[in-house]
């Protein structure tokens, strides 16, 4: 069994100048994800999901533990490593979707391509075969404003695919969506791991997530229920 994701003993911790101790978002958290899954985290709101999800992305650095993600300890890498890593590897899928307003469909994955550096024939043959994969082809010349809103995340995930990633990060996909389109998205989701053979983890409030991935996690004060945590909160670094 391949893992895609693997922490150990994983603590966050936002220093306070009123509180020397400062205030732990994640506590411990040990998670192993294997390759091939469609994994949900569930929490409330300051539950620590979007504070794991950025720490996965090597947006936001850990107080300590280990974490691993494909391959790579996000510990031991700096800035510009990183930066580097998450352009080539993995995919980012947010909430508000993030596309440019003003670029259509196509001018949107287009984009990543361009900034990652590569050439012309081959970032327009990619382009078009995500916008093909999420099912948009006929959309390519659409901007965000002329497309529905799980048309618009479906831009965003073709975004994501756009580098090959072999994971994808969400942090609340569906957030902004009715219930009809949340499915039909949720599905797509899942067709897209099996087809594609991708990983995601994908963060959500919404209890219809459960009925699609392969399985739940539940983050409650910074930790996995059901896994172990930590006994004392490390000290910052």
């Amino acid at each position: 069994m391949t893992l895609v994701i693997e922490t150990k003993d994983l603590w966050r911790v936002y220093p306070l100048k009123t509180n020397v101790d400062g205030v732990p978002a994640l506590r411990g958290v040990s998670l192993n994800v294997p390759s091939g899954r469609f994994v949900a985290l569930r929490g409330r709101s300051g539950s620590g999901k979007t504070t794991l999800l950025n720490c996965l992305a090597g947006l936001d650095r850990p107080t300590s533990g280990s974490v691993q993600v494909l391959g790579h300890d996000l510990m031991q890498m700096n800035d510009q490593e990183l930066t580097e890593w998450r352009r080539e590897k993995i995919g980012l899928v947010f909430q508000s979707f993030g596309l440019l307003p003003t670029l259509s469909a196509y001018e949107n994955i287009e984009l990543l391509l361009r900034i990652k550096g590569d050439d012309y024939d081959v970032r327009h043959k990619r382009a078009l075969e995500c916008l093909e994969i999420v099912g948009l082809s006929r959309w390519r010349d659409h901007r965000p404003y002329e497309m529905s809103g799980g048309q618009q995340q479906r831009v965003a995930i073709a975004r994501a695919l756009a580098n090959r990633a072999e994971l994808i990060l969400a942090d609340e996909p569906t957030g902004e969506l009715d219930s009809k389109t949340t499915r039909e998205l949720l599905t797509f989701f899942r067709e897209l791991v099996e087809t594609q053979h991708l990983t995601m983890l994908m963060v959500s409030h919404d209890p219809l997530v459960d009925q699609y991935v392969h399985e739940v996690l539940t983050l409650k004060d910074g930790a996995i229920e059901n896994h172990p945590r930590s006994r004392t909160t490390p000290g910052l670094k």
